[in-house]
């Protein structure tokens, strides 16, 4: 079985739900997104997933994710690993689209990036390195991480430019899983959340 991965986006934060964009501060998890991540993990540990006995997990090392996969049933089998950080923002940080917009009219940072921080480029790069990780091995992958990131991430598996992200909205605690259709790079499921509304 050729490889596939797993992405859990971490649950929600006081900033994700008012949109501040939150790149490398450490915000905690709101009891809504600490319910999230244990529903999740009822989820993965029914069929199809069956508790993913095999899998390999990877979380980013901020609370949000980690805290995430803790409360999943992931935390004990889970290694931290620095590239799944979300995007940093720079001088962007703690902000949301409306304030940018404000002062930097038509900014979107899949196309301009941000001051101060991580280039589109970047993120691209390290998102390249997760995906030659995941096909290292004739083993599933999951990884706990954040919004923009998983995006990239995404993108980045079909074979599409970062900026592509932009058209992958990916909610709070939602699962996706980047797998394989005729040979190729595909979308086995994305931005689900079916497991936030039983």
């Amino acid at each position: 079985m050729a490889p596939r991965i797993l992405l859990a986006r971490h649950g929600q934060t006081a900033w994700s739900l008012s949109g501040k964009h939150t790149g490398r501060t450490d915000v905690p998890l709101l009891d809504e997104g600490r319910q999230g991540a244990k529903l999740l993990g009822a989820r993965l540990a029914r069929e199809p997933f069956a508790g993913l006995p095999d899998v390999e997990v990877r979380t980013s090392p901020l609370v949000r994710a980690s805290e995430s996969c803790e409360l999943a049933g992931f935390g004990d089998r889970a290694e931290p690993w620095d590239l799944l950080m979300e995007w940093h923002y720079g001088a962007y940080e703690g902000m949301t689209p409306a304030e940018i917009q404000a002062v930097r009219p038509g900014w979107l940072i899949w196309r301009d990036g941000v001051p101060d921080g991580e280039a589109v480029a970047d993120i691209s790069a390290r998102a390249d390195q997760v995906i030659e990780w995941a096909r290292s091995a004739d083993r599933d992958v999951l990884v706990f991480a954040h919004g923009h990131f998983l995006r990239t991430l995404g993108a980045r598996w079909l074979g599409e430019p970062a900026s592509f992200g932009a058209r992958l909205r990916l909610e709070p605690t939602s699962l996706s899983v980047l797998g394989w259709a005729y040979g190729m790079p595909a979308l086995e499921r994305w931005n689900d959340t079916g497991h936030l509304t039983v």
